[in-house]
Formats: structure tokens, C-alpha cells, sequence
């Protein structure tokens, strides 16, 4: 019998980058929504980054440029009755309603992420009190309770005061999220396993609890994020928010005060309603694109 002969094949060299290429066309078939949303989001992330560069943010101060003017060449997205280039005022107000998102979104986070840990994992009275309280003040209208303490600040709303009142009510719904899967995650066996071994309660939570709680604090934090820049703008649609920043929220509002809709000045209002729905179609879109990592049932009908 003739000895076998072993054939050594050698990999061509772009074998790996092709690989590595279906690899993301698979992952993008399978998870379309988080890859869409993430394009949208990286838009107006590069507004942010490269609209400076394009745009003299100088012009989104009052009387700057000929007010009224409907968009032209010189003017793409025109002015308003302030004299401010709306070009200018998105580039430099985009940042500032999604640094209220950020900032409101991750103090929400982190409290919601201590609450729920302790109430989920300890159970007992902490576990009532948590869980009477979060279910009480979801129960009370959220704008309401924001209207009133912007109107109660005396004085000049910052940007950081504005993020600081949304995340006063930011916390309660990852309270609630992480709660409900630390309940789930305590029974599991591995968590009992390591409990009988002795394993102290901090080490059992950052260890084993918190891994396991990514997907879960990627989705809410994604989440938090929408609703405080959704509470932000009803804010400063009202009226509440800082006067001399040029955010998204301050544009409707002076649009609603100067009567631009009834004017006929549609791209005063168009452009920062624009901005907002494409926004919160992206934090939408990878919100549910990480739930569907976070969720078997979802990956599974995948």
C-alpha cells in the first residue's frame, strides 16, 4: 500500500482580510439595526467633529449675519430673526444637546446601576423601599416634575445645570431594568456556586454580575441617553433651558417665540426638527440592536 502524502496548504495572503470582510457582512445582515443607527450616529458625530472646520461657529451668535435670509449658497440652511446662521448654530449646538444626553444618561446610569445591584442582589427592605420608590415616581408625569425644579432655579440654567435636572429623574427606569435582571442572574448556579465558596458580595457582583450586565447597561445607557435629550428639548421648548446657548432645544424655542411657522420661515424650525429625528432614529435603532444581543429570544427569531 502507497504511503499517504501530506500536502501543506499555505494561505494566500489575502485569505484572512476576506475572511474578516464576510465575517462583518454577516454580522451587519444579522444586526441590521444597530449597524444603521451607528451610521447615523457617526453622522452627526462628524457634524460635530468636522462641521468647525466648514462652518464659522461664530456665526451662531445673535446679529452676526442679515437675518431671515432662506437658504442659499452663501447661507445653506439659512437665518433667523436673530441674525444667526442656523448652519453655524447646528455645528455648534449639536454638541451641547448631546453632552446634556451624555452627561444626564450616564448619572442616571450609574445610580440606576448601584440601586438596582443592591436592591436585586440583597433582596430584603432595601429591596422594597428601592422598588416602592421607583414604581411611585414612574407613576408621576416626568415633565412636570422637571418643569418645576428648572422653574424653582433662580438665576442662569448651564448646560450642566440643565443635565443635572433631567438626571434627577434619569435613574428610575435602569433601576427598574437592572433590578429585574440581577433577580435573574442571583439564581443562577454558577452565582450560587461561588456563594458557597465564600466569594465576598463585592467581589461576586464586579466578577460575575456586572460581565454578564453589559449588554443590559450598553441598552440602557443607549436608552437614558434618548430620554434626556428628549426631556431637555421639552424643557427648552418651554422655555426653561439656557437662554445664550445655541442648542437644539433653544432653536425650537425661539422659533415658537418669534412665530416662524406662521411666518413662512419653515427653515428655522425644519432644520433643528431634522437634527432631532435623526437623532433619536439612531439611539432607537442601536437601543434595539443591543437588545437583541442582550435578549436570546431576540437572537434566536434572528
Amino acid at each position: 500500500m502507497a504511503a499517504a502524502t501530506l500536502v501543506e496548504i499555505t494561505p494566500t495572503a489575502g485569505e484572512p482580510e476576506r475572511t474578516r470582510i464576510k465575517a462583518v457582512a454577516a454580522y451587519v445582515s444579522r444586526n441590521p439595526n444597530l449597524t444603521a443607527g451607528a451610521i447615523l450616529l457617526l453622522i452627526l458625530l462628524m457634524i460635530c467633529l468636522v462641521g468647525p472646520f466648514l462652518v464659522s461657529v461664530d456665526r451662531a451668535r445673535a446679529t452676526s449675519v442679515l437675518p431671515d435670509q432662506a437658504p442659499s449658497r452663501e447661507f445653506p440652511l439659512g437665518t433667523d430673526d436673530q441674525g444667526r446662521d442656523l448652519a453655524a448654530v447646528l455645528v455648534a449646538g449639536l454638541p451641547l444637546t448631546l453632552r446634556i444626553g451624555f452627561i444626564a444618561g450616564g448619572v442616571g446610569l450609574s445610580v440606576g446601576i448601584l440601586l438596582g445591584l443592591l436592591a436585586g442582589y440583597r433582596r430584603g427592605v432595601l429591596d422594597v423601599i428601592v422598588r416602592m420608590v421607583v414604581d411611585t415616581l414612574l407613576t408621576v408625569p416626568g415633565l412636570l416634575v422637571l418643569i418645576i425644579i428648572a422653574d424653582s432655579i433662580k438665576g442662569v440654567i448651564s448646560i450642566n445645570s440643565m443635565a443635572l435636572i433631567v438626571a434627577s429623574l434619569a435613574w428610575m427606569q435602569p433601576t427598574r431594568t437592572i433590578r429585574s435582571q440581577v433577580l435573574t442572574l442571583r439564581e443562577r448556579a454558577y452565582i450560587q456556586l461561588a456563594r458557597l465558596n465564600g466569594v465576598s458580595t463585592l467581589a461576586l457582583i464586579v466578577r460575575e454580575l456586572l460581565p454578564n450586565l453589559l449588554p443590559y447597561i450598553a441598552a440602557s445607557f443607549v436608552g437614558a441617553v434618548a430620554s434626556a435629550v428628549l426631556a431637555t428639548i421639552g424643557l427648552e421648548a418651554l422655555g426653561l433651558g439656557p437662554q445664550d446657548a445655541p442648542d437644539i432645544g433653544m432653536t425650537i424655542y425661539w422659533a415658537i417665540t418669534f412665530n416662524a411657522l406662521l411666518r413662512g420661515l419653515w427653515w428655522w424650525w425644519l432644520t433643528p426638527i431634522i437634527a432631532v429625528m435623526v437623532l433619536f432614529i439612531g439611539l432607537f435603532l442601536v437601543s434595539s440592536g443591543l437588545d437583541e444581543i442582550a435578549n436570546p429570544r431576540l437572537r434566536r427569531a434572528a
